[in-house]
């Protein structure tokens, strides 16, 4: 969200759901989307990202951090605004205060998220969360977005699971000091949970063509972003926009995390049937694109 921008938005506007929606994998660049789809002039982004509306729904553990998810994703909208001496829009203000008190995560409330959007722009919701949704989770979103397209990106196992772990040390305060303390580390199960592409890849496939999902390699964000989101453009079919910073690193995992190589074979030793299926379903070329 451009806060030196006027509020692009309709205050009045009337519940809508979203056309687009990006479903993960988590630290494969679904914030990098979501900050340059948020250029586009045809789409509309909520000015936080990771609605976690579905994932609430069918997925209960991770109901005990969205609350969490919310508080801190309305201090840090806040922050930046009083960091760069902007003030609060009141409209802003009032929409943030709706969607992080009352009744949340009903179908009213999702729709709600989504109302201020202008006519003529679709509304995204990126949540990377979204791809560990069990079966009955994603046909519960074929049913109720029967319009919107789905875009998941997909990164090289290790690199993404390393990411990962990092980024939940960083949270924890924990700095692994021998070599045993880093492979505890990698057996926490949630590494493997949230790139789990065999697992989870085909339930989205079973239920939306390749009209309705577009499976993306995170390593073209870096070889080539622009050529990626012109990719993205025909396949949303939107005119072409421009977009700054797209070579923009965002959320990059934090320094003074050295992963050991032992570390780092473990992992590849336990991700192997995540490799096995990539090799099985994806082309050379997208292989080649994944880190």
């Amino acid at each position: 969200m451009n806060l030196n921008a006027p509020l692009e938005w309709d205050p009045e506007g009337k519940p809508r759901k979203p056309r687009i929606v990006g479903i993960g994998a988590q630290k494969a660049g679904t914030s990098w989307l979501s900050e340059m789809l948020a250029q586009h002039p045809k789409i509309w982004t909520p000015p936080f990202k990771e609605v976690q509306f579905f994932n609430h729904r069918f997925v209960p553990e991770h109901r005990k951090w969205l609350p969490w998810h919310y508080r801190r994703s309305k201090e840090n909208l806040i922050s930046r605004h009083l960091t760069r001496n902007i003030p609060i829009d009141p409209d802003l203000g009032r929409y943030l205060k709706r969607i992080t008190t009352g009744e949340m995560f009903t179908e009213k409330w999702y729709r709600g998220i989504f109302a201020p959007a202008p006519k003529g722009t679709r509304p995204i919701d990126i949540t990377p969360e979204y791809s560990t949704l069990p079966d009955e989770g994603v046909a519960f979103m074929a049913d109720f977005l029967p319009n919107a397209q789905f875009i998941y990106i997909m990164r090289h196992p290790v690199d993404r699971a390393v990411s990962q772990l990092k980024m939940n040390l960083r949270r924890a305060g924990r700095n692994p000091d021998s070599l045993a303390a880093w492979m505890r580390e990698i057996e926490d199960p949630v590494l493997m949970d949230r790139g789990d592409y065999a697992a989870y890849l085909p339930r989205w496939q079973a239920r939306f063509g390749p009209d309705r999902l577009l499976v993306l390699p995170f390593g073209q964000i870096a070889r080539d972003p622009e050529a990626l989101l012109r990719r993205v453009e025909t396949f949303l079919g939107l005119p072409p926009a421009t977009y700054k910073g797209m070579r923009k690193k965002v959320f990059a995992s934090p320094d003074g995390f050295a992963v050991p190589d032992e570390a780092r074979a473990a992992l590849r030793d336990k991700l192997q049937p995540q490799f096995d299926f990539l090799e099985s379903n994806m082309d050379a070329a997208f292989l080649d694109d994944i880190r």
